[in-house]
Parts: structure tokens; C-alpha cells; sequence
């Protein structure tokens, strides 16, 4: 007997509003490699640039046009960050599912105000919180998950890089939104809440520690307290040129190290599709000590940001949950602002309290 084969969905057509560094390099590939989704326009003021990518894409140079057309189903904002709320804001207004590349605005009140209107319309909103799908972050979670470290009392998260000379660039110059910490920050602050949820008391500091920085932040270190028996430091900077471990997680039974950044965002800046063979595969094993300290090699599991969008792609045609729910994204900004309130005061803040 034959059963008559269910009839293919329409694509969801996607409108990216960006082609800087995080649209071209992160989103648009992405987007692309995910059966489901069609790539159907790029807002941007450099036409030549995104037909040098792909050269039938249609282009606008008006963003707020191509983020309320009327044959658009999902926008995707990869602008600079003060211009995430008014873009998202007319999405929502005009009907359209929304993603918000991190952070999700510059101020609490603006990511609240987002939130708020999403769930009057009914609309999906998200924002791409991809570090979840890091190699290094899943072996992490394993391994706390797994139970081998016991109860893990400390963790350390260091998302370094190195560039000593500030660029001119809107990320590095004074600025709504500029700063190391709303560009890195919220990788570091998602992942922690994701393990462990929110911590009770928040004592940051910041600091712009390059010659010529502007007095914009290049350093942040933020240590989060969980009771009397966890702690968890975050550190963010632009001058290691020598990389601290990614991870170090300590727990009653063992600790787990891992080093280096995950690969997936070397191999979209070098050029591999997302999917092609060895695609956030990272030889570089985890190490695990166990309580007598003896020391074992554990594999790091492939990346693959592509599960993001194809989570994203499910939700729209109501068959997942949202990968990101904005109330997740809404507490890593809640976090955010409470440790740069932290640093401006000098003091230790009690989470949701202060």
C-alpha cells in the first residue's frame, strides 16, 4: 500500500538586516545551510559586498523597509547594537518573526519592552545566543550533567581574544552598546545561567586597559555567587595573546579543563560551508582530573550552530519550542545590566534585589 507523500512546505523567507562582520560571517551562511529556510534578502548600504557573496541576493539599503516587507516571514538583525530595538520593535509591529543577534538591546527596559510586545502579538522573537552549541560548552555540560565532578563548586569562564591596538570600529568607540562586555558578555553570561540559573549576588568590575581605548571597556571580570558553596568568575578581555583555559570547572569528585575557543566561527571566517565534513569537529581533547588527581583525556563533541536556526525554523511551523525563548534572552540582559551597574558602584549587588 502507498500513502500519499506530504505535500513540501513553503520556504520561510528570511530578511537579513546587516552584512557586517556578524550577518556575513555568522548569519547569513547559516541561514543558507538550513533546509527550510530561504535567504530571500539582505538590507545593506554596500550592494557590491553582498553580491560579492552571492550574486542573485536581492539587496535593500533601507533597512526598516526590508524589516516590514510584506512577503517577508522572519527578520534577522545583525546591526549595530542601539539599532536592535526600534528595527525589532517595527518587525513585531508589522507582523514578522524576529531574531536579535546578541546582545539583545542596550538597556534592560528596551529588551522588557521587546518582550512585552511579542507576547501581546503572539509573535516569535529570539536571539541568537549560538555559544549553547559550542563543542567546549556541551562537553562542559556533559560532564557536570554526567555527575563525574561531583558537585561543582567553582567554574571559571574566560572568552578571551587578543587585539592591543583599538580599532575604529563602532564596537570600540564610545557608544550606546559599544564596549568588550555587551560584545562578549553575553556569550559568558547565557551559558552560566543556562547550568546553573541565577546567581544570588553579582560583583564586576570593568575597565579599558589599551592605549587609546576612549575609556571603552576592553576587560570585565564578574564573579557570581550561588549560596556559600559556588562561585563562578567571567572573564572577558582584548589582551591575551597567550589563551587562559576556555573552561575550569571544579567540583567535590574532580575538575574539568578545557582550551581554546570553539572552532565553528574559524571555520565560517575561513570559508566552510556549515555542515561540509568536519564541521565544528575539534581534535583538541577536554582534560578531566578525578579526586586523586589522576588525569584522562576527554573528546570535546562537535559544535553546530545550524541547530539554532533549524530549532528556529521547527518553532515557526509550531513543531519545537523556540531554541532561545525571550524570557532567556531577557534574564542574560537582566544579568548584564546588573553586573555593569556592580562596576559603576563599586559594590556587590544581590541579584535581582539591587
Amino acid at each position: 500500500m502507498s500513502f500519499p507523500s506530504r505535500p513540501a512546505l513553503p520556504a520561510i523567507r528570511v530578511a537579513l538586516i546587516g552584512f557586517g562582520y556578524v550577518g556575513r560571517t555568522f548569519h547569513a551562511p547559516l541561514i543558507e545551510a538550513v533546509e527550510g529556510l530561504e535567504l530571500a534578502c539582505v538590507a545593506s548600504s554596500d550592494a557590491e559586498k553582498v553580491r560579492d557573496w552571492r550574486a542573485d541576493l536581492a539587496v535593500e539599503p533601507d533597512y526598516l523597509k526590508a524589516a516590514t516587507a510584506p512577503d517577508i516571514d522572519l527578520v534577522v538583525i545583525a546591526t549595530p547594537n542601539d539599532s536592535h530595538h526600534p528595527l525589532a520593535r517595527s518587525a513585531l509591529l508589522a507582523g514578522k518573526a524576529v531574531v536579535i543577534d546578541k546582545p539583545f538591546t542596550v538597556t534592560l527596559a528596551e529588551a522588557q519592552d521587546l518582550v512585552t510586545l511579542a507576547e501581546a502579538r503572539g509573535a516569535l522573537l529570539s536571539v541568537f545566543h549560538n555559544r549553547r552549541w559550542d563543542g567546549d560548552f556541551l562537553g562542559l555540560r556533559a560532564a557536570i550533567d554526567g555527575g563525574t565532578l561531583g558537585e561543582v563548586r567553582e567554574l571559571v569562564s574566560r572568552f578571551d581574544r587578543f587585539s592591543p591596538e583599538p580599532r575604529d570600529r563602532w564596537r570600540e568607540r564610545p557608544g550606546p552598546g559599544a564596549g568588550l562586555w555587551y560584545d562578549l558578555g553575553p556569550h559568558v553570561v547565557d551559558q552560566v545561567l543556562q547550568l546553573f540559573g541565577p546567581p544570588e549576588t553579582v560583583c564586576a568590575q570593568s575597565a579599558s586597559l589599551r592605549d587609546g581605548g576612549q575609556g571603552v571597556d576592553d576587560w570585565a571580570q564578574v564573579v557570581l555567587g550561588y549560596g556559600a558553596q559556588r562561585r563562578v568568575t567571567l572573564h572577558v578581555t582584548r589582551l591575551a595573546a597567550w589563551q587562559a583555559p576556555r573552561f575550569e570547572a571544579h567540583g567535590t569528585r574532580g575538575s574539568w579543563l578545557c582550551s581554546g575557543l570553539d572552532i565553528q566561527e574559524d571555520q565560517l571566517k575561513a570559508g566552510m560551508k556549515p555542515g561540509a565534513p568536519g564541521w565544528g569537529e575539534d581534535a583538541r581533547p577536554a582534560l578531566q582530573a578525578d579526586a586523586t588527581g589522576a588525569l584522562s583525556e576527554r573528546p570535546r563533541p562537535a559544535g553546530d550552530y545550524r541547530a539554532y536556526y533549524a530549532g528556529l525554523r521547527d518553532a515557526l511551523r509550531g513543531r519545537a519550542p523556540n531554541p532561545v525563548p525571550p524570557r532567556e534572552a531577557l534574564a542574560v540582559m537582566a544579568l548584564m545590566d546588573c553586573a555593569m551597574r556592580s562596576a559603576a558602584e563599586g559594590r556587590t549587588l544581590r541579584f535581582g534585589r539591587d
